[in-house]
């Protein structure tokens, strides 16, 4: 399989070079744009593995920020096809396609995001990881497990930013049923599946290249249903309350432009 990281448009080296693509993206991107929202839950995971790998949280932090570039590679080779006018990967395409819908909601696009990045990008970047290292994927396991907390943190956060309050989650019911089917623990739980799949066809090519189209396009078909327009507005039901430290708060207006407002600030915190 190519190696993504090498093949992305403004490809990186280093964690710190991610972290400096995702404000990179986020700064020239309207706060609304699905692929924004989507881009500030990115930008917060990284900046927290970063702040781990300088610690004892990983028993081998060099494999982990090898594949944290490798895998953000992946994400970036998207947005430089979306920006060139080329089509990106088939597991990216619904969220590039509905990033301006007016009827998906901002979570819809962070979770969507999510489910391509993890269930497609991650499965591909361990074992391109694994070939550049020389190791095989039984030597990173524990320390992508160890990711899980980091992932599951972001998550619990996004969701519950983006999430109406109680108050109006009646009128959103189809956004709680929509959404109450993905986790992120399951999608690791996948990807991790996959990756025993992908190595153990690594000595046969042809059948290992199959199953990654294969994989690409059914993550494809589940982002499409993670963004299926719910109809809502979004700034009836984004909330302003639980924003992560550095997001930016403001106030409605009185003239009736506070809906989007709302939804400008909403998501993760802003580059």
């Amino acid at each position: 399989m190519p190696d993504a990281a090498a093949a992305a448009d403004g490809a990186v080296d280093t964690v710190d070079d991610v972290v400096g693509r995702l404000r990179e993206i986020g700064a020239g991107l309207p706060p609304a744009d699905g692929v924004a929202v989507f881009n500030r839950a990115y930008l917060t995971v990284t900046e927290a593995v970063r702040d781990r790998l300088c610690g004892r949280y990983f028993a081998d932090p060099t494999a982990m920020a090898e594949l944290d570039v490798v895998f953000a590679g992946r994400y970036l080779l998207a947005v430089g096809a979306a920006t060139a006018g080329r089509e990106p990967p088939a597991c990216w395409r619904p969220l590039f396609e509905l990033r301006a819908h007016a009827g998906v909601h901002p979570l819809q696009f962070a979770l969507a995001g999510m489910n391509a990045h993890i269930e497609h990008d991650l499965p591909l970047a361990v074992v391109d990881t694994c070939d550049r290292l020389g190791c095989e994927p039984g030597d990173v396991e524990a320390d992508y497990h160890r990711i899980n907390g980091v992932l599951a943190e972001v998550e619990a956060a996004v969701r519950e930013q983006l999430m109406p309050g109680p108050d109006l989650l009646e009128r959103v019911e189809p956004l709680t049923h929509l959404l109450g089917a993905w986790s992120v623990d399951a999608a690791r739980e996948t990807a991790w599946s996959a990756v025993r799949a992908l190595w153990e066809l690594h000595r046969v090519p042809c059948a290992e290249q199959a199953f990654a189209a294969a994989l690409d396009g059914s993550v494809g078909l589940l982002g499409h249903a993670l963004l299926l327009p719910l109809g809502l507005h979004p700034g009836h039901v984004a909330t302003a309350a639980g924003r992560l430290p550095g997001a930016r708060n403001r106030p409605a207006a009185e003239d009736g432009t506070g809906d989007q407002a709302q939804l400008e600030c909403s998501g993760l915190p802003s580059a």
